[in-house]
């Protein structure tokens, strides 16, 4: 079950960036779970992981492996990313094993171990069946090509019903400026840093100081906006890859042309996960305005979003408005003047001055509720910040989604 009709893509060649899947019977046989990239000599590499502390062991090897080739100057070569187990809460032989895809496709390429980095996703605490994907690594290498996005988005899924991928193209001196990149979540969403798995690309020339910077402002205003259930994963990761291979992006105002594009890749990437999240019925944007800080706005925004009270009377497409109001009246915010805060609900004013607005009426609030598409807006009347996060609904399905998950 998804939200809306979702087109994947015509993802664009990113030029020197090659993607090659294979499917090596991870978890079943015969589907897509074995995705190489290829990054070229020259490029840039950024990245954000999970901060769940029982972080997956390609997590941290990939941290450590990425942190070992910045202090060189140098870029990873190569991600390794599998689907179907996420050697997370797998201990020593987690990590000998995150090390070991490493080694062995360093080996058959002819680069150094720690130019690869591995990424994981599936079941936590089941070790990786490593006869079965070392072996396919060959095949992932054969299949490598620059017009291997499609093939890549299905490679890294686990519960997501499609694949999700999201381009932009700018002008930079005259010249074409290219971003692209997949992403895959569905359940386990509140990134805390990123999402379950993410690889952007681009063909510009960009420092890796100012590519982690970008990165990790687009996340911020992205992926840290978005939660189906709450659960930070123990596995995720967000790589954001600059080739080189076209124009230098240095200006200010070419690296705010480029932050503006590579926003709107994120935050697409992010409302897909959304839209695609776990038994979704409803896809619920959440604006809060006039907070004394984004801080605060982002707090008042993810008590609304993790309320399963909400959530469940969004997926009802009841208008039980009392339940948004005390999701809010909750959130962990100091000094609330309820008189000054105002809610609507789509085009329907819910409450203003303390209580149920006075034009309020049940079959208004029950149209915008029955809709796939829910904006809520929320003024708190305390300063000029604001948030934006985006939440799904919670179903009959998701429960079943996950009660089935390991069967």
């Amino acid at each position: 079950m998804a939200v809306g009709e979702a087109v994947f893509p015509q993802m664009p060649v990113i030029e020197g960036l090659r993607l090659g899947t294979t499917s090596a019977g991870i978890k079943k046989p015969g589907r897509r779970d074995l995705v190489v990239i290829e990054v070229p000599e020259g490029a840039s590499v950024a990245g954000t992981f999970t901060l769940n502390a029982f972080c997956a062991a390609p997590v941290q090897v990939a941290k450590r492996h990425l942190a070992a080739r910045c202090e060189k100057g140098l870029a990873p070569r190569y991600f390794v990313i599998n689907t179907g187990n996420a050697n997370a809460g797998t201990g020593a032989l987690g990590l000998r094993d995150a090390t070991s895809s490493c080694d062995e496709l360093a080996r058959l390429t002819g680069v150094e171990g720690e130019a690869v980095l591995p990424f994981s996703t599936g079941v936590i605490g089941e070790p990786l069946p490593m006869e079965r994907l070392l072996g396919a690594l060959p095949q992932a290498l054969e299949a490598l090509s620059e017009n291997g996005w499609d093939a890549a988005a299905e490679g890294i899924l686990t519960t997501d019903t499609r694949p999700k991928g999201a381009t932009r193209t700018i002008t930079i001196d005259g010249e074409t400026v290219t971003i692209a990149g997949i992403s895959k979540g569905s359940g386990m969403i509140q990134p805390n840093m990123a999402t379950m798995l993410g690889f952007v690309a681009t063909d510009a020339a960009i420092s890796q100081a100012r590519l982690e910077s970008l990165l990790q402002d687009g996340v911020g205003r992205s992926f840290n906006c978005i939660t189906v259930d709450s659960d930070t994963s123990t596995n995720d990761a967000c790589m954001l890859v600059a080739t080189g291979r076209g124009p230098r992006v240095e200006s200010s105002a070419d690296l705010e042309a480029f932050r503006v594009a590579l926003d709107e890749v994120l935050v697409e990437l992010a409302q897909a996960i959304i839209r695609d999240g776990e038994g979704a019925t409803k896809f619920v944007t959440l604006d809060v305005e006039e907070a004394t800080s984004r801080r605060e706005a982002l707090d008042v925004a993810f008590t609304v979003a993790h309320s399963p009270l909400v959530k469940t009377a969004l997926y009802a497409s009841d208008a039980n408005w009392g339940r948004i109001l005390a999701a809010v009246g909750r959130a962990p915010v100091e000094n609330f003047d309820v008189e000054r805060i105002v809610i609507d609900l789509g085009d329907v004013r819910l409450v203003e001055a303390g209580g149920r607005a006075a034009g309020y009426t049940e079959e208004a609030g029950s149209d915008v509720m029955a809709r796939e598409d829910i904006r809520i807006r929320i003024r708190l009347g305390r300063g000029e910040a604001s948030a934006t996060v985006w939440t799904s609904d919670l179903s009959h399905d998701y429960v079943s989604i996950n009660a089935d998950y390991r069967s």
